[in-house]
Order: structure tokens, then sequence, then C-alpha cells
């Protein structure tokens, strides 16, 4: 008699583990760090070794020396997040500030909730957001990249595009007299404007993008829902008055909307599970960053809706739930 043995789940299998994912993203961010050494020199470099080194001592000596268990840091998980912290300040940043960061991100936002896969905030905009908040003069102290300022990248600072136009727009200017003092989309694609090392090439990061789909790293629902809802929205508000409100483009192709829309937002730890859910995750972003944007305090506002709505994801994961398998149409797990 035959016997038809059944063994508990997965049925099926792969070839994609933790340490291939996260590698993957690192090879899709070689762009940006190419890019960014380019236009701000060593201190470039300077951010990079130090955020990636303090993330990758952090999580050994706290597993090894706190947690007492077995040591991740060869996953590559702590070095993507070094690399997206490091994308996340300016290239002037002090050398103890990058430690802090690299120290808040993986023991504050990642080992404290028990390690990878288990963290609800994305880890390096934790380190962010609080490194904003601590030191708001040196994180908003942008130099502007080597090619605007002739070599001078580590003594020339300024302002970003979005905070250009936000300034100027409370100080009752036009878009059109503001115009002239804020990059063309051509510079903004290619790097030569003033913000934090990942985010000052736009065609760098569109490169990485199409790298990650491509090999199914990521998804497009969560970077398509958020940017389409920028889109939409800032082109109703510039549609009613494009003197007082940018353009969308504009909102695309500054400050950290396509670093967010592609790294951060897709991290899939702190993102939800199901196609639906990621739909609402990318559309509550998109529209938070434009509230932020426009009528917050701060120009840009990607670093904190990502926060918040990493915060909704468990809600999301419950009003969308996979369907179970071999369940009718319309019956979902758990019910």
């Amino acid at each position: 008699m035959n016997m038809f043995t059944v063994s508990g789940s997965p049925h099926v299998h792969g070839d994609d583990s933790t340490k291939k994912i996260m590698y993957g993203v690192v090879y899709a961010m070689i762009p940006a760090i190419l890019v960014s050494v380019y236009f701000f020199g060593l201190d470039a470099i300077r951010v990079l070794v130090l955020s990636v080194i303090g993330c990758l001592f952090f999580e050994w000596v706290i597993q090894k020396y706190l947690i007492k268990g077995g040591t991740t840091i060869n996953d590559g998980s702590a070095l993507v997040t070094g690399i997206l912290l490091a994308f996340n300040v300016p290239s002037n940043l002090p050398s103890w500030m990058i430690i802090i960061g690299a120290l808040v991100a993986i023991g504050m936002a990642k080992m404290s909730f028990g390690g990878l896969g288990k963290n609800i905030f994305n880890p390096a905009l934790v380190a962010r957001v609080f490194l904003l908040i601590s030191f708001p003069v040196q994180m908003t102290s942008w130099p502007k990249p080597k090619a605007i300022t002739e070599g001078l990248a580590d003594v020339v600072t300024g302002p970003t595009p979005l905070g250009i136009v936000k300034e100027g727009l409370d100080a009752g200017k036009t878009m059109s007299e503001l115009k002239p003092q804020i990059p063309t989309y051509m510079q903004d694609l290619m790097g030569q404007m003033g913000g934090s090392m990942g985010e000052v090439s736009a065609l760098a990061l569109i490169l990485g993008g199409i790298y990650m789909l491509v090999k199914k790293i990521i998804t497009w629902h969560i970077p398509v829902s958020m940017l389409g809802t920028v889109v939409i929205f800032s082109g109703i508000l510039w549609g009613f008055n494009p003197e007082h409100y940018a353009d969308p483009v504009f909102h695309l192709l500054t400050g950290g909307m396509l670093l967010g829309a592609i790294f951060m937002a897709t991290d899939m730890v702190s993102c939800p599970m199901t196609k639906r859910g990621q739909l609402v995750y990318g559309f509550g972003i998109g529209l938070l960053t434009i509230l932020i944007r426009i009528w917050g305090a701060y120009p840009e506002g990607v670093s904190f809706a990502i926060l918040f709505m990493n915060a909704v994801v468990p809600l999301i994961n419950k009003a969308f739930k996979p369907k179970r398998f071999g369940a009718k149409p319309g019956v979902a797990i758990n019910q």
C-alpha cells in the first residue's frame, strides 16, 4: 500500500535568501554611491565607511554580548542599513554624529525589536529623524555638489531646492520669481543640486529601481502608488495656482522622493504583505509627503510619511489579508 505523506509548510521552495536579496539591494545602490562620491568627494566615502562599519559593529556587539545569540552581520541587512543611513545625511556631517546614527538605527530601531524581520520601522529612517531632531543645524547644512561649486563642496553649503521653494513661498514670492534659483529638471536628474548624499541624482536612483524590479527584489505597487499619489495631488494644487505651488515633476525629482519610493518604503520588513495593502501604503506615504511639504514646518516630508505609515502597517495587514490556500473567493485568513 502506497502511503501519501504530507509534510509541513513551506511546500514551494526558491533560491532566494535574505543574503541574496540584501546584496541585490546593495548592487542597486551602486549608481547612487558612485554619483555621491563624484559630487561630494572624500567626504562621501568617509560617511559611507563610518556608517557601514558602525552598523555592522553595533549589530555584532549587541547580538554577541547583549542578546548572546548567533550573529547575522553576514546577511547583508546591516550593510544595507549603513548605506541607506549614509544616503540620508549630508556629506559634511561630523563623524561622531554618524556613529550615533548607526547606534540608533541598529540598537534602537532594529535590535530592540528582536532583529531583522521583527522591526516595525525602517532603521535608517529612524536614525535620520533622530539626527534631524537632535542636530537640526548639522542635518540641514547641505554641501553643494563640487560640479556647482568648482571643487569647493567641503566648504560651500546652501539650501536644497525644496528649501528654496518653501522659504520663498512663505516669504510671499511666486514660483516664477524662484525659478532662477532652483535647478533645472536635467540638473535634478544628473545630480547637480544640494541635498543628502543619496538623493542628489534622480537618474542614479531610477537605475537602481529598474534593477530591483528586473531582479524581482521589489514590485511596482509601492513606488507607483506613492509617486502617482504625489503627481495627482501636487498636480491638482499646481493646476489651481501654479504661482504658489510647485509642479509635480519638481516634487518627484527633488528631495528624498525617489530615494524613499524605491529604497526606503519598499523595505520588505516594514511594508504590508499583500499587493492591495502595498497600494494603500504607498498612497498614504504620497499623500502625507505632499501635506508635510506644502503645509508642514519642514520642506521635506518623505521620512516622516514613511515612518508614520510603518506604524499603520499592522492595521493594513489586518484589513487586507491574503486568501487562504484553497479557500473560496473572498475568504481571507483567520476569518
